[in-house]
């Protein structure tokens, strides 16, 4: 990593951490797989207070997914000492003198891994624990109070019946605007969708996003310390935050969401912990609206690849595999319906 970005952030936490003396940096590295900002893991030592673990989350020059800094800041601060594991938000930077673009900083959860969604047995002996607390902790998502929130401040709350209504309308779009060819599949998902919309959310909740394998850390005792990738916060339906977890892009085993548990065990834990129903059919309308979601961001990504905005060899697995996977989960969906 470059000389003058490690100059850059010892400047810019001298100015935010006066009282930790001079400050060195040990190590600087770039975190990839990310579509929606630069992650940077820095280690460093303060003459006042030793060494520390911290994560820089800057823009990007060009992002697959369009997000407000300030949102995904929120979202962490709103589960700050709460049972739902996030690391430390600690600065929020929107002035561009420090690092040339916003960004925010982190404390670094360290000796965790993240599970990947291409292993055979991303979790091993850990398997059923992980799910438990996987789906028990997304409960706790959907449980907590939004008013009192942190990210109420900075996100729309939506009507309870409309929901639906403005997370369909919000990918529709991105559809619109980044479709390199006719998505006939997607249009004939959507005109479903709204003839026969879901009932009306049970609780107004924050929603994740992106809440699945991948974005959360464990360590080696097979507990999750943290939830990462608030980027696609807000405020809306919880079903929408199960339904994605639930989706079958995160296993190659549909019976085991995420390879963890079973899909129905998966919901039963999510219930007990959110004090919710998931009625099965606002659950199956969710779970259309997740693979069109998903199919909209693989679109986003195949166009940012091939215009050579966004080189990342990720964008171009997206485009590549996981659109065609949810396009034919899209069709599949709406042959089973019609039968």
């Amino acid at each position: 990593m470059s000389d003058n970005l490690e100059q850059r952030i010892v400047r810019y936490l001298s100015h935010r951490m006066p009282e930790a003396g001079k400050i060195l940096v040990l190590a600087l590295s770039r975190i990839h797989g990310g579509a929606s900002r630069e992650t940077f893991r820095v280690r460093i030592d303060c003459e006042r207070g030793g060494e520390r673990g911290l994560i820089f989350r800057r823009d990007p020059v060009s992002s697959l997914i369009e997000t407000e800094r300030e949102t995904e800041f929120a979202a962490f601060r709103s589960f700050q000492d709460t049972n739902v594991p996030v690391p430390g938000a600690l600065y929020l930077e929107r002035e561009l003198e420090w690092l040339e673009r916003p960004f925010f900083v982190m404390e670094e959860i360290e000796g965790c891994t993240a599970g990947s969604i291409l292993a055979a047995d991303p979790y091993g002996p850990h398997r059923r624990s992980i799910g438990e607390q996987f789906f028990t902790i997304l409960g706790h998502i959907a449980k907590r109070d939004v008013g009192t929130s942190e990210l109420a401040r900075v996100s729309a709350l939506p009507a309870g019946d409309v929901a639906w209504a403005r997370e369909l309308e919000k990918w529709e779009k991105v559809i619109d605007e980044d479709e390199l060819e006719p998505q006939p599949v997607a249009r004939a998902a959507i005109r479903r969708m709204k003839r026969q919309p879901p009932s009306p959310a049970q609780r107004l909740s924050i929603v994740h996003g992106d809440y699945r394998t991948g974005n959360f850390l464990f360590n080696p005792q097979g507990k999750i310390r943290a939830v990462l990738d608030w980027e696609m916060a807000h405020l809306g339906d919880p079903l929408e935050d199960l339904a994605w977890a639930l989706d079958p892009l995160w296993s190659g085993d549909r019976d085991h969401p995420g390879g963890m548990l079973t899909r129905d065990e998966g919901v039963g834990v999510w219930e007990r912990a959110s004090g919710l129903r998931a009625d099965p059919a606002a659950l199956a309308w969710w779970s259309m609206f997740a693979s069109l979601k998903g199919l909209a961001i693989w679109i986003s990504s195949a166009k940012e690849y091939q215009a050579g905005t966004n080189t990342d060899p990720v964008m171009a697995f997206s485009g590549l595999y996981c659109l065609p996977f949810h396009n034919k989960r899209l069709a599949d969906m709406l042959v089973e319906r019609a039968s």
